[in-house]
């Protein structure tokens, strides 16, 4: 093959895209029965507009580029989306000045938000408590699973091949070629060989790092964070997206719509003590859900928030420190292997742009 991507998940599936339009022949490993079982189908569905991202970074950069591609891309496909529309609340005044900070980082990302008072808010959304809010008209929600059978569809179209049930064991350079051992579901073991490498892994990523050969120096450390989600068994009269100002390590327990007008609450953050992910919902935690979603919708019934899934960023440390940008990791001594960490939020919005970064460099 002239690339493997290890990972069917939105990401590692946009990347095989770009490689297959380009002409390459491409195989992409997935150790799931399909694709996108982790990350990619455990989070909000939403398109990002670039807000909270450091400027300069990957992050800004590559959500702002993505989003644009991805609508028109939705667009031409008919893929479910929907351009909603998002109002960041501040229900204090800490919260007042978090807003000042965030539409200053959203203007040096080129990202334009209007500043509402409270009345001009309740004209939006008469059921929402706040002092102040920002509104970002470009941020919506998307069927991710929809998006992924499309970029699927798209690598086979190519000559592409998307291959679950294989899970990669270790991966060695011999030569001129890359060898990636793979072992299926069934036990049966066998090996690819391919000139370029690319660990769009997702929560495996550091695994499939680690089984490298010769070995990655300096390789991250995992800070996975876990974030629950609950739904609500009744309606709800909110037609936008909801957000508090953001937390440390997330963007705080907000409401976000389904393509159906079904609510949802989430995520909250806890960090996990290894790298094996954890799904479970406690439904105790219906309470803390409910104290924090009525600081800004006093109306909601806790009574009526229900369990739903959870997710897990697949975030990292390097050098001790919690990295705050995707990390797109090549090595002068590991010609045609990059390792991709941390892709997280707002990966599934990144997607189409990251594919195109990732092409530029590996090309």
């Amino acid at each position: 093959m002239d690339v493997i991507v290890i990972g069917a998940g939105v990401v590692g599936l946009a990347i095989a895209r770009r490689f297959a339009i380009a002409g390459q022949s491409v195989m992409v490993l997935e150790q799931h029965p399909t694709p996108g079982q982790e990350t990619s189908s455990r989070n909000s569905e939403v398109l990002h507009a670039g807000i909270y991202y450091r400027p300069g970074s990957l992050k800004a950069r590559l959500c702002v580029q993505g989003r644009e591609q991805l609508v028109a891309y939705c667009q031409e496909r008919q893929i479910p989306h929907r351009l909603l529309g998002k109002l960041i609340l501040a229900t204090d005044e800490p919260g007042e000045a978090a807003l000042a900070k965030l539409q200053t980082t959203a203007a040096a990302n080129g990202v334009s938000l209007e500043d509402l008072s409270q009345p001009q808010v309740a004209r939006l959304e008469p059921e929402v408590a706040c002092r102040r809010a920002l509104w970002s008209p470009n941020t919506g929600i998307i069927d991710s699973h929809t998006l992924m059978l499309a970029f699927q569809a798209d690598i086979e179209a190519h000559g592409g091949d998307v291959v679950c049930h294989h899970r990669v064991e270790r991966v060695m350079k011999q030569g001129d070629y890359w060898h990636v051992s793979v072992v299926d579901s069934d036990g049966e073991r066998s090996q690819i060989e391919a000139t370029r490498v690319i660990n769009a892994a997702g929560l495996g990523a550091l695994a499939v790092a680690r089984s490298v050969a010769p070995a990655l120096p300096d390789l991250p450390t995992a800070a996975y964070a876990k974030g629950c989600y609950f739904g609500y068994s009744g309606q709800l009269p909110v037609s936008h997206l909801l957000y508090p100002t953001p937390e440390p390590g997330g963007l705080g327990i907000h409401l976000t719509l389904d393509l159906n007008g079904q609510p949802r609450f989430g995520p909250d953050v806890t960090f996990l003590d290894n790298d094996e992910p954890d799904y479970e919902v406690d439904p105790a935690r219906a309470a803390d859900f409910a104290r924090a979603v009525q600081t800004y919708l006093p109306g909601i019934d806790p009574g009526k928030l229900v369990p739903s899934y959870a997710g897990v960023r697949p975030k990292v440390r390097i050098a001790g420190t919690l990295a705050d940008d995707f990390v797109l990791s090549t090595s002068l001594a590991h010609p045609g292997l990059m390792n991709l960490f941390g892709i997280e939020s707002p990966g599934l919005t990144a997607s189409m742009a990251l594919a195109d970064d990732v092409f530029e460099q590996m090309r």
